[in-house]
């Protein structure tokens, strides 16, 4: 090691140690290679080639996200190999809504101190999420910064995908009496934690490695890191099989009541009926112990329900058929009706 580096060593930045621990996940990298694929791993910059024989009007989507606060509850259980699935995840839902092939991703690592195995089980699970949905881990960032991060670190992430321009879904086409299919989710994904941590670690003093009978004796820590649901496989599966999508939407932060509402024409309404969605017990536990109204569950959280598609009531069964047939659970939990494109849930709106 050379004196240059030994000096910035002792200023909390180990170049080398960052070079060895890439070194042991960079064939899990080359195994997300898709064909479009020009670079190495490693340039400065990552070279995709977009097959321009597929399209006649490609339109790039992009989207950037970042895991948020349940990297803390990961530390708590120093368990960081489902955090990459996350944020791949989370951001794939979030262009498929559009209708986008998800082609690409780049990550980005900010840490206090680089540590094994947290690089590899971050770096890791990232490329694991990416080779799982047929997206190339094109490049990425770690930054050691003892001085921004500390003992701490954070994940975000940066997806490109492209979908022809005549076959973009944004919404337009929803109409009153459509159909609100609802796609289960596993927990909270990667939204609602600060609440979460507020209400289950700091009021209620439970501790992450718990087992809690509300949660069929499961540990709450693993169940709080629950990897965030992907749903491309099915409304990849939905589009190949000409089901025609009106609207899709990710619940992510804002829950349904901020969500849907981005996709909503303004003179129409999405009316659910919470009798229909199966709510999960953790959002259960946080409501009881936070002393949570309905209303702010569903702002705040999920509530079981990762993912909505809109479509015909003519196609509804088609829709569920296709859902369960790629092992995704779901169930028509809402209509669109007249309004003034807000969201509306029997039993607490009305």
């Amino acid at each position: 090691m050379s004196s240059e580096s030994s000096r910035y060593a002792e200023a909390g930045v180990d170049i080398d140690l960052a070079g060895k621990l890439l070194s042991e996940v960079k064939d899990k990298i080359k195994d997300t290679k898709r064909p479009e694929v020009l670079a190495p791993v490693g340039g400065f910059g990552g070279l995709f080639q977009l097959d321009l024989t597929r399209y006649k009007e490609p339109v790039m989507v992009a989207s950037v996200d970042g895991v948020g606060t349940k990297l803390i509850v990961a530390e708590m259980m120093n368990k960081h190999d489902t955090v990459g699935y996350d944020i791949v995840n989370h951001s794939v839902n979030d262009i498929i809504v559009q209708g986008a092939e998800p082609l690409y991703f780049l990550d980005y690592l900010g840490i206090g101190k680089l540590r094994s195995p947290l690089f590899e089980d971050v770096v890791g699970g990232l490329a694991d999420a990416c080779k799982a949905q047929g997206i190339t881990l094109l490049g990425g960032e770690t930054a050691e910064m003892p001085g921004i991060y500390g003992g701490d670190y954070d994940l975000v992430g940066s997806i490109t995908g492209v979908v022809e321009k005549s076959r973009l879904i944004t919404g337009a086409t929803i109409k009153e009496g459509h159909a609100i299919i609802g796609l289960a989710s596993n927990g909270l994904h990667t939204n609602g934690y600060s609440l979460a941590r507020k209400v289950l670690f700091e009021e209620a003093g439970f501790k992450a490695e718990d087992k809690r009978e509300e949660l069929d004796n499961d540990v709450l820590g693993e169940v709080l890191l629950k990897p965030h649901v992907c749903y491309w496989k099915a409304i990849r599966n939905a589009i190949d099989e000409d089901i025609v999508i009106d609207g899709m939407a990710h619940i992510t932060g804002g829950g349904f009541y901020d969500n849907v509402p981005r996709i909503l024409p303004d003179s129409l309404d999405a009316v659910f009926d919470k009798d229909v969605m199966p709510v999960l017990d953790i959002f259960k536990l946080i409501q009881d112990k936070g002393s949570i109204s309905e209303r702010e569950m569903y702002r705040v959280f999920n509530m079981g329900v990762g993912y909505m598609v809109f479509v015909d009531e003519a196609d509804v069964k088609k829709t569920l058929d296709s859902f369960t047939s790629s092992g995704y659970p779901s169930a028509k939990i809402g209509t669109i009706t007249s309004g003034s494109g807000i969201v509306k849930i029997n039993g607490i709106d009305s």
